[in-house]
């Protein structure tokens, strides 16, 4: 159970942090080569890329969750109490993802609106469509560095579960409830 464990553990991290340098450097700027635009007109594309990565954060939250839920069973099963930093690293991702995916997104979807306000068929003042203009780039700006620092945590989460430590990883189950063998 121990390995099965440990292999879950890997193929996890190994997903959510491959997933998230794929969409970052690959699928996420594809939506704004010239080919796309040919393809999907501005600011058509930028909507497409709005559906793709309401995807790539669900990918997030699934992952985030199968990290806890893989940091509480080797807890329960080996009786080793996961690392501070892995689990900071684990609830920080999974923090950032919610906070991007429920708070950040929905503004940015709105800002873009605002700015295209003709093509989305949406009265908006020239004012009002500098502004939003404004606040999208400031804000994709966070979402970015946001990014950036998600991919960084998983970078070292992935090599955390991957490292198994210089300390015995697993004790016996009877040691774990504190019984002794000497009986």
């Amino acid at each position: 159970m121990l390995s099965f464990l440990r292999f879950f553990g890997v193929t996890v991290a190994a997903v959510w942090f491959g997933s998230t340098v794929f969409f970052t450097f690959f699928a996420g700027p594809a939506f704004f080569t010239d080919e796309m635009k040919k393809l999907i007109h501005p600011p058509y594309n930028g909507a497409v890329a709005e559906l793709v990565l309401g995807r790539y954060f669900i990918l997030h939250y699934v992952c985030g969750l199968l990290a806890l839920a893989h940091l509480g069973a080797e807890w329960m099963y080996s009786g080793k109490v996961p690392p501070r930093v892995t689990v900071w690293l684990v609830g920080g991702v999974l923090g950032l993802s919610l906070l991007g995916g429920i708070w950040l997104q929905p503004k940015l979807k709105e800002f873009h609106q605002v700015r295209y306000a003709d093509q989305y068929r949406r009265s908006a003042t020239p004012q009002q469509r500098e502004a939003a203009a404004k606040s999208f780039s400031t804000w994709h700006g966070v979402s970015q560095t946001m990014n950036l620092l998600m991919l960084l945590s998983l970078w070292a989460y992935l090599s955390r579960v991957i490292h198994t430590g210089e300390a015995p990883r697993f004790v016996s189950p009877i040691n774990k409830f504190g019984i002794d063998n000497r009986t």
